[in-house]
This record gives C-alpha cells, structure tokens and sequence, in this order.
C-alpha cells in the first residue's frame, strides 16, 4: 500500500468513526494535573484501575501538585494501588512534580507554553516516561498538536493491512499526523451510539483544530479497539470499519 494510500485510508476511518460515534470526550478529566497522573497511571493497567485510584487521590484531597509534592511516597503509593505497580507510579509522579519545580518554578503554563519538540523531549528523558505517556501529556494536558499512538492504534493498522505488526510508535504517529493534520474538525453529532466518557472540563477545552481532530481520532481508535478489535480476536460484525477491511 502507498504513503498516500495509508493516509487516505485513515482519513475515511476518521470520517467514518466520527459519523458513527461523536466525540469521545478524551480525556476525562478537571484539571490539566489530573491528565498528567491519569497519564502515569494508565501505565499496564485498564482505565478501570485508574479511575479507582483517582477516587482515592480526590477523596483525601491528594490531586494537587501541592498535595502530591507533601505527601509522604508511602502515603502515595497507598492511594494509587488499584492502579497497579503502585511503588513506581509513585516515585515517577514525584519526579514529575521536582522536573516541573526544577525546570519551570511549578508551572504547568510555563511547561506548556514551550515548543512541542522542545517539552517533547525532555519528557522523553523523566524516568518511566515513553512516547505515548509524552505524547497523552502534550496532547490532552498541554493541547499540543501530537497523536497519541497505543496498542489499539496498532492492532487495527496492522489487522487491516495498513502497516506491519512491528512498525515503530514513531512510525505509526507520522502516519496519522500526516494524513489527519488538515482535516476540518467535524460538525457537533447527536449523542454517540455507543456511550463515550461524560464531557468534562478538560474535554471540552478550546484547542486548534488539529489537536482536535488528534483527540477525536485517538479516542475513537480506543472505542474500536475495546468493543470490536480485541487482543484475543477481531469481532468485526458491526464495526463501522469492517468494510475497510482488505
């Protein structure tokens, strides 16, 4: 398949998808800092998981830069343990919030505020931090224009024809940028037939229409990978993107 056929194919999965669903509401989320933990915390583990230890940050007031830069590591590790790998998750949140102290005085605007390739990179360098945790942060924290590539991403790309199994995240977030990076955001839609998450305020976040349209795709590609593209096997009845099937 060409370079030009790929990015046509993912156009009209776009198209497609946003037709079919709406918006997904990526990320779930009030505040940039709690994106930035979500983002940690997805790490091996269902957003499940994550949301439960979420609920135990905010029930004890803990999702704070404030609060996560006081809290004792062992009181930490004890809030976010539904998310699994709880001791690592810790002390990357903590070397998050000293990187942000460090490197821009505690300012999330200010960290936000440089250029992507710029904040890309030394994000790259934190422990614990790969291309998609960097790319979730650009994306829905900082609203940077960068494509969050995951396993569902891949898994369909390579079901479908499109790329082989083993092409590289680098690799597979070009091709999305650039065949989504001059698409029109689409026109608002009824409520999606199949339920994404509740808008939230970080959701409904004003961005420039690229890294709108980055965050409609991603989430539309994770609504495919967990109700038709699954890990086990394909149920591709019923899948608006069955008949792009080669």
């Amino acid at each position: 398949m060409s370079p030009g056929h790929r990015e046509e194919q993912i156009r009209s999965y776009y198209e497609t998808l946003y037709v079919a669903w709406g918006p997904q509401h990526w990320w779930p989320a009030h505040t940039r800092f709690e994106v930035i933990v979500g983002a940690y915390l997805t790490q091996n583990t269902s957003w499940k998981n994550v949301e439960a230890a979420l609920r135990n940050l905010r029930t004890a007031r803990a999702l704070s830069l404030t609060a996560i830069r006081e809290m004792p590591i062992a009181e930490l590790e004890r809030l976010i343990r539904p998310a699994g790998y709880f001791r690592q998750k810790a002390a990357r949140l903590k070397a998050f919030v000293a990187f942000l102290d460090s490197r821009y005085g505690g300012s999330l605007a200010r960290m936000f505020a440089q250029p992507t390739y710029k904040l890309r990179e030394e994000l790259l360098e934190l422990n614990g931090v790969g291309p998609e945790t960097a790319d979730s942060v650009l994306l829905y924290a900082g609203q940077h224009e960068v494509f969050v590539v995951d396993a569902y991403a891949r898994r369909i790309l390579h079901r479908h024809g499109i790329l082989r199994e083993n092409a590289g995240y680098e690799e597979i977030r070009s091709l999305f940028q650039r065949a989504l990076s001059g698409t029109m955001t689409m026109p608002p839609l009824p409520v999606a037939p199949i339920p994404a998450h509740e808008p939230s305020p970080m959701s409904l976040l004003q961005r420039s229409p690229v890294a709108q349209v980055y965050n409609d795709m991603h989430g539309l590609i994770v609504a495919v990978g967990k109700r038709f593209c699954l890990k086990s096997e394909p149920h591709c009845e019923g899948c608006p993107l069955q008949r792009f099937l080669p």
